[in-house]
């Protein structure tokens, strides 16, 4: 068995589902906030479903009075225990009347309602999902319970700011007092109180309008600090396109007379989706040239995008309960991938999104928190806001999609709208609707059940006489210990063929294998041809085919699909890169670098961004996720920096002209002009390991001279992780031009904390630094996440001590971000002696200390894995 501690919380599960007893129909909320708590006073109009008690949530919460159709309730009228309020006979209509006191200002798990900033910029902010709302009063806090929501806001007139979901109804003083103001919101449409919102803050708002398909004006509007607003505009552009390209790809306009977005420096999130007032982390929100890198303005757009597109997937329609997360984030994460497809090369967004995925899912896939996208259990439901959830999520939807077509698809997500708004719904209800027109949808089930990552192996056979050749396919994946011996899925594996003397595509089909072993035939092949699979990743599966390294540097110079091209190297970088880990065979870089040095010039000029992809090598993470067992970060670092290196020198005479074809501009936020700086970026870095003359003043005077954010960081990377004798000036330079803008000096932080040199007294002398906070998760990410990039300094004892001591600092402070950074160490089984034994001490030790049921339940999965051995794959 585990290691489990006595104190274990226990699991919820998805077959012990049931409706709840009580629905509410309306909820009026009055919340008083004062210097040192809030009040709330909460009257909910409740109906029977079931038979059973009437069962309210609350947590953190001091029950001043409760009353029921009229009548004050004693405490012998109700049962108040672990975290429920429980009242036994109640009527079939109820009507509560309940006030707690609540106290924001000292709720350090920004959870619930509470405190962000400090001094002048203290603001409050509300965090519900998933089951935050219950920190604000006692209410059925469950996604299946949807109410009419009416709030009242009441505050200090040096908070002029106050927001909730839905329209203004009124505003104005408070009677009687010169100090004190509110304004009271409705929100007309039905919600789930993880989609409740409020604001309590002294914000300077950008607004701006749309007028959607349906002839609504819609204010639109977005707050923020007075320093900030003017980083606002990329958001505010983002939200237009948005509103307007899921008019036109789905039919959905927005449906309330007011959009808001507030931007909140101390949040645990990227962004939250609440109806019609979306928080933001201002990492996901603000932008601009001077301050924001080309990929942190992209992910802003996206995540404006996300969050907005949620109006439909998510808020309309919710989930029935949480383990249906992946319903509404999957769906949308998908939507959201397409949307930022359509804004630059389709090409680098899918790499981006593989890359992810490949990176951290499947990572999660192949160690002990391996879990299906819809989990069958839970202790904490905050532990399962995962890639899995997420982005592999997101893969089922592109799956369906691609096996429908675009029609059939828009025909089944036009009936999952119409049959499903205003409910809360299952995944089983999602593929039902997208069914229609293809009732094998239907079976795409088992991926939201089964864990792991399909291995999907192959070969081919050429008939010369018949002219016909031969795919055979088959599908493995591994068995997660507590689930059911896995069953073979349903997967697209897009192919083509090309032609060996031409190169050009002579078939093109979507194979579904759907079996153990298939074998699919083509035919009319006059000969041989060399064959490209899983094209544009049409599944989240690994790929193990009989390739030869010349195929491959074929299909690298070829390939019409740039994604694939991307593909293709990063096979043959894997298959160099992890020679000696047990992962297949050897291979030369010979061929690798021969390939990539006829094809980068062209390309170069052609799709810059995508010329920048194609020198990718992945990441020690992602290395690290493809070994199974006895895994030595240093080996694997040395023979990835061995590789990096001599691609550098196999180039060496192309950097310098590349860089001169690379000019900085006057900043353009374009598609091209993005790729431009991406690529100059990567040789600048190649130019420096292949140290060719002149390439430390290239990065000086790219520095100096840099038109934006994207040239000057780049260039100090650059200088940091190479060591430039005056690196440390620039970081000075860096630190004094911008030590005011809180998400730049996140940069700083982060470019340390990750060098190639870092240690752990490099990190403790960050965490000691003034600037550091605690209570910030973005500035803690910035350092403590950012170390995890150097699993050679982290997988020490220096470095695994101070890891864990800030799990330990973090449990009872912010146990969500706890159990998220101890998420890291998931795959410590996976690692060589004496590291393993090292990382499996630490973990027990910490085990005996953890307090919070996040980072219990994550503990004792992570620890879990010693009792199978080392992974297989």
């Amino acid at each position: 068995m585990p290691d489990v501690p006595p104190h274990a919380p226990s699991k919820i599960n998805l077959k012990d589902y049931q409706k709840p007893s009580f629905d509410v129909e309306t909820v009026d909320l009055d919340i008083k906030l004062f210097e040192d708590h809030a009040q709330v006073d909460s009257t909910l109009k409740m109906v029977r479903q079931t038979a059973g008690d009437l069962v309210l949530f609350g947590e953190e919460l001091e029950l001043l009075t409760i009353t029921m159709n009229g009548k004050p309730l004693t405490a012998e009228d109700y049962k108040q225990q672990a975290g429920t309020l429980t009242i036994t006979n109640a009527p079939d209509a109820v009507v509560l009347e309940i006030q707690v006191r609540i106290c924001p200002q000292t709720n350090t798990a920004l959870e619930g309602f509470y405190m962000a900033g400090s001094g002048d910029e203290t603001m409050f902010v509300t965090q519900c999902e998933p089951e935050g709302f219950r920190k604000i009063t006692f209410y059925p806090d469950r996604p299946d319970v949807l109410a009419i929501f009416t709030t009242r806001l009441e505050a200090d007139k040096r908070y002029p700011t106050l927001l909730a979901n839905g329209n203004l109804v009124e505003a104005g003083e408070v009677s009687g007092t010169a100090d004190r103001h509110y304004a009271i919101w409705h929100d007309p449409t039905k919600k789930p109180s993880y989609l409740f919102a409020c604001v309590v803050a002294d914000l300077d708002v950008l607004t701006d309008s749309y007028t959607t398909s349906e002839g609504r004006e819609v204010l639109l509007e977005i707050y923020a600090k007075s320093a900030d607003i003017d980083k606002c505009d990329v958001g505010m552009q983002a939200l237009k396109d948005s509103m307007k390209w899921d008019e036109v790809n789905y039919g959905r306009a927005y449906d309330l007379d007011r959009y808001m977005i507030v931007a909140v420096s101390q949040f645990n999130m990227g962004a939250m989706e609440n109806k019609g007032l979306n928080i933001f982390n201002t990492a996901c929100v603000l932008s601009s040239p001077e301050t924001t890198t080309d990929a942190r303005s992209f992910s802003v757009k996206a995540i404006i995008a996300h969050e907005y597109f949620h109006n439909w997937t998510g808020n309309r329609i919710t989930c029935r309960d949480w383990f249906q997360l992946c319903l509404k984030e999957g769906f949308t994460v998908y939507r959201d991938q397409s949307f930022s497809a359509d804004q630059q090369s389709s090409a680098v967004q899918r790499i981006d999104d593989v890359a992810t995925l490949r990176a951290h899912q499947f990572s999660e896939d192949a160690g002990p928190l391996a879990h299906p996208v819809r989990p069958e259990s839970f202790v904490e439901i905050n532990n399962f806001y995962t890639t899995t959830v997420y982005e592999k999520g997101a893969e089922i939807v592109r799956m369906i999609a691609n096996t429908l077509g675009p029609d059939d698809f828009r025909k089944g997500t036009d009936e999952y709208f119409r049959r499903y708004d205003g409910q809360a719904v299952t995944v089983e209800d999602f593929l039902s609707a997208l069914s229609i027109t293809d009732s094998k949808i239907e079976s795409f089930i088992d991926w939201y059940r089964q864990p792991g990552t399909p291995m999907v192996s192959g070969h081919q056979h050429y008939d010369h006489a018949a002219q016909t050749l031969t795919i055979t396919l088959s599908q493995q994946t591994r068995h997660v210990s507590g689930f059911d011996a896995p069953k073979p899925l349903p997967i697209p594996v897009a192919t083509a063929l090309f032609d060996k003397d031409t190169g050009d595509i002579v078939a093109e089909r979507m194979l579904l294998l759907d079996q153990a072993m298939q074998t699919f035939t083509f035919e009319n092949i006059a000969r041989e041809p060399v064959v490209s699979l899983l094209r544009d990743f049409s599944a989240p599966v690994q790929l193990n085919y009989d390739y030869q390294d010349e195929d491959l540097a074929f299909l690298l110079k070829h390939e019409t699909n740039g994604f694939n091209r991307w593909q293709v190297t990063q096979m043959l970088v894997n298959r160099i890169l992890l020679q000696g880990q047990g992962q297949g065979e050897k291979s030369s870089p010979d061929v690798y670098l021969e390939a990539l040095a006829q094809t980068l010039p062209v390309l170069a000029a052609d799709d810059a961004m995508l010329a920048a992809r194609l020198l990718d090598i992945p990441s020690a993470q992602e290395l690290a996720s493809a070994i199974h067992k006895d895994y030595d970060p240093v080996l694997v670092k040395a023979q990835r920096d061995d590789l990096y290196q001599q691609l550098a020198e196999a180039l060496n005479d192309q950097w310098a002209e590349l860089y001169k074809q690379l000019p900085m501009q006057a900043y353009e936020d374009s598609a091209e002009a993005r790729g431009t700086r991406a690529l100059r970026n990567v040789v600048l870095d190649m130019a420096l390991t292949a140290n060719v003359d002149g390439a430390n003043e290239w990065a000086q005077q790219q520095y100096d001279h840099a038109s934006c954010m994207t040239e000057r960081f780049g260039a100090l990377k650059a200088m940091v992780n190479h060591q430039l004798l005056n690196a440390d000036e620039y970081l000075a330079d860096f630190y004094n031009r911008f030590q005011n803008n809180d998400l730049v000096i996140d940069l700083w932080f982060s470019v340390q904390a990750s060098a190639d040199t870092v240690t752990a007294d490099t990190i403790q002398s960050l965490l000691a630094h003034a600037d550091f906070d605690w209570n910030t998760p973005n500035r803690v990410r910035s350092v403590v996440s950012a170390f995890t990039s150097q699993p050679t300094a982290l997988w020490t004892v220096e470095g695994l001590d101070l890891y864990i001591g800030v799990i330990k600092k973090l449990d009872d402070a912010n146990p969500v971000l706890a159990s998220r950074l101890l998420q890291v160490l998931a795959r410590w089984n996976t690692l060589a002696e004496p590291r393993r034994q090292m990382a499996h001490e630490r973990l027990i030790e910490l085990q005996k200390k953890a307090s919070s049921k996040h980072v219990l339940e994550s503990l004792n999965s992570v620890l879990g894995a010693a009792n199978e051995g080392a992974v297989s794959a």
